[in-house]
């Protein structure tokens, strides 16, 4: 039963991080109650040996309909896998508690300028071109890759946030490079619980297939509605993730 539960979360979260990320909002805390005996590490390995597989998943939906920037992506998809290896790293050596009672604050100040911007990526103008992108692109991917290993909640919305107000992307060109970077960090995430014998991938086997589900359902649907309803889901995750970053950081 406990298995099951497990599944319908991942099938959740996986449709929730395909529109616009924060699934982690969801399938972590459902991990840790359905699993309250196994270490932190290990409840942390299972979610990212599940999303990965999403991520990946709804990254190849979004290719099949979204001219993606290849050119800019891939090397920002690179810088992010490295990011996430140093922030990993870093956490090992210090603590995030500062990073956890910041975290609402910045959110805050997401969600806020983008309700007070209507046309904010509705239109999809990119800012640069060429390598000058493919540079500016790199620099999202490291330093919001840095942020995923290191401490995480928020990881994908953020990668959206920037791609739209630093790079001139509409919401649904920058949800689906957003899957791409965040892929490829929660792949260096997922190597490092995999090194460390942290997953238990008889767990994954399933929760993985109802995220993938859940992922194909998501991207479809944002796919079908547009720009204007991935805004919208995005600015109910920021909301989300707020109260619960907030809870986490000052209760």
């Amino acid at each position: 039963m406990e298995l099951v539960f497990a599944a319908l979360a991942s099938l959740l979260a996986g449709f929730v991080d395909a529109i616009v990320g924060g699934g982690g909002l969801i399938l972590l805390p459902a991990l840790f109650s359905v699993f309250p005996a196994a270490p932190p590490a290990t409840v942390l390995g299972i979610n990212k040996g599940t999303s990965i597989w999403g991520t990946a998943v709804a990254t190849w939906q979004y290719a099949q309909r979204v001219d993606m920037p290849w050119a800019a992506v891939l090397p920002g998809a690179l810088c992010a896998l490295v990011g996430a290896w140093g922030g990993a790293w870093l956490v090992t050596q210090v603590s995030p508690d500062v990073l956890r009672q910041l975290l609402p604050v910045a959110l805050v100040v997401v969600f806020v300028y983008t309700l007070l911007r209507k046309d904010f990526g509705q239109q999809h103008a990119p800012t640069y071109s060429g390598r000058r992108e493919a540079w500016v692109m790199g620099a999202i991917g490291l330093t919001i890759g840095f942020y995923d290993g290191f401490f995480g909640p928020g990881t994908g919305s953020f990668f959206v946030f920037v791609l739209v107000r630093w790079l001139g992307y509409d919401f649904m060109h920058a949800s689906a490079s957003a899957k791409l970077l965040n892929t490829s960090s929660n792949l260096a995430a997922l190597s490092l619980f995999a090194w460390g014998g942290h997953i238990w991938w008889s767990v994954v086997a399933v929760t993985a297939v109802a995220n993938v589900l859940g992922s194909l359902l998501g991207a479809r649907l944002a796919m079908k509605h547009g720009s204007g309803f991935v805004r919208v889901f995005f600015m109910i995750v920021v909301a989300a993730l707020i109260v619960k970053t907030g809870v986490a950081a000052y209760s």
